[in-house]
C-alpha cells in the first residue's frame, strides 16, 4: 500500500536542508517559567563533551570541550556500549551542586581501541546523519509501557537505554554518588538520540528508583512516544526542557500529526532558539507557534547548539581512543566501563537527609 501523498510531501519538505550557519545571540524570551539560561549553557557543554572520542581525556575531564562552564566536574563512571555504539558518563559537578548524566547522540559503525578495530561485534549501522533520519521517519509506535495507561513509545530508543549496558551503569553510579553525598539533584542531558535515551534514563530514576529531584534538559531530541506518554512523562518529570535550535530537523521526527490518534507527540516544555531569542513554548509539547511553525528544516542546525559542536571530532567511524592503564573493566560482550572507586570529597557539597527533605 502506498503512503499517503500528504505524508510524502510533509517528509520531503522537512528533509530539505536549510544551511543557516549564523551563530545565535541568546536573549531571554519568557521569564514566566523556571527556565535558566545559564544552566542551559552548562548542560549544553556536557552534551557536547560526551561526544569526545578520547576516553582518557573524557574520564580525566581534560578534553578540549571539558572546560569553561564545566570546569571542576569529576567523572565517576564512563560507559561505552560496544555492541550498540553508545557512550555515557555520570559524575558530580560543583556548579550546579548536582549529579550530571550525559548520553551521546548518534555515531557510526566502527569502534576503535588504541587504533585497533574491535571486530566480531554487532554494531549499530549508521552511515550518516541523513541515513539515520531516513530510517527514523517511518518508525511506528510499537511498545506499550506498564503503569502508564495508553502510553506507547519507540521500541528501539526505549531498548537502547533499558536493554543495553547503559542502564545498569548509570543507575549504579547515581546510587554510589548519593550514598556518599546524600540526595543530590540529578541533571540529565543529551543531544539527538542521546537526548531521547537520557529522557528514558530520567524516567527510570524517578519511576523505578524513587529519585524525585530529577531535571532533564535535552538538545535536538526526536519524539519518543505518543500523547499519553508525553502527558505522563511531564507529570513524573516536570523539570523538563527540550531545546530546539532554529530549524533542527531531528526535533520534527518522527512526524507529528494532530489528526492521527497514534501519532508521536513531544513532551513539554520546548525552548525554541531562533532569531536571537529563547522562546519559551506552551505546555502542550507541540506548540504550533514554536519550532512546529517551521516548514523547511536543517541538518546543520542539528549539529550546533549555543555555538557548541554536537558531533564527534571524526564522523567517519564510531571509534574511541583509550589508555589501557585506566581503571577499566569489560563484560562478556566487550562493553567498557571506567569507574572511580572513591569519590573526591571536595567536588560537591554533601546534602544531609534533613536538608534534602526540606
Amino acid at each position: 500500500m502506498e503512503r499517503p501523498a500528504l505524508l510524502k510531501m510533509t517528509i520531503f519538505i522537512c528533509l530539505l536542508t536549510a544551511c543557516n550557519g549564523r551563530e545565535i545571540k541568546i536573549k531571554t524570551g519568557d521569564n514566566t517559567t523556571n527556565f535558566n539560561h545559564t544552566l542551559a549553557l552548562i548542560l549544553a557543554e556536557y552534551a557536547s563533551a560526551v561526544y569526545t572520542v578520547d576516553l582518557s581525556e573524557l574520564f580525566s575531564w581534560t578534553c578540549a570541550r571539558c572546560n569553561n562552564l564545566t570546569m571542576g566536574f569529576e567523572v565517576i563512571e564512563l560507559v561505552v556500549d560496544i555492541q550498540n555504539c553508545l557512550q555515557a558518563f555520570v559524575g558530580v559537578a560543583p556548579d550546579p551542586n548536582a549529579i550530571v548524566i550525559a548520553i551521546r547522540g548518534t555515531q557510526e559503525n566502527s569502534l576503535w581501541l588504541n587504533g585497533q578495530c574491535l571486530k566480531g561485534m554487532h554494531l549499530l549501522n549508521l552511515n550518516s546523519v541523513q541515513n539515520w533520519i531516513e530510517d527514523f521517519i517511518w518508525q511506528e509506535l510499537d511498545l506499550k509501557l506498564p503503569d502508564m495507561p495508553g502510553a506507547m513509545v519507540h521500541r528501539g530508543l526505549y531498548g537502547a537505554y533499558n536493554n543495553t549496558s547503559l542502564r545498569p551503569a548509570i543507575v549504579e553510579a547515581v546510587d554510589r554518588i548519593r550514598e556518599s553525598y546524600g540526595e543530590l539533584p540529578v541533571m540529565a542531558t543529551g543531544h539527538s538520540m542521546g537526548g531521547a535515551l537520557v529522557a528514558f534514563a530520567a524516567l527510570d530514576l524517578v519511576m523505578n528508583h524513587g529519585i524525585d529531584n530529577v531535571h532533564l534538559m535535552t538538545f535536538g531530541q526526536p519524539r519518543i512516544g505518543n500523547e499519553a506518554f508525553a502527558s505522563c512523562f511531564y507529570k513524573y518529570i516536570p523539570n523538563t526542557f527540550r531545546i530546539v535550535h532554529n530549524r533542527d530537523i531531528v526535533a520534527h521526527l518522527p512526524p507529528y500529526y494532530s489528526f492521527y490518534w497514534k501519532s508521536y507527540h513531544h513532551f513539554p516544555r520546548e525552548v525554541w532558539l531562533h532569531d536571537d531569542i529563547e522562546q519559551i513554548c506552551d505546555d502542550s509539547g507541540e506548540d504550533p507557534s514554536c519550532s512546529r511553525s517551521v516548514w523547511i528544516c536543517s541538518i546543520n542546525d542539528h549539529k550546533t547548539y549555543y555555538g557548541l559542536s554536537m558531533e564527534a571530532e571524526d564522523w567517519s567511524t564510531c571509534r574511541i581512543i583509550m589508555d589501557r592503564s585506566l581503571p577499566y573493566q569489560t563484560d562478556v560482550a566487550g562493553n567498557i566501563i571506567l569507574a572511580k572507586d572513591a569519590i573526591g570529597p571536595s567536588i560537591v557539597k554533601p546534602i544531609s537527609q534533613k536538608a534534602a527533605a526540606m
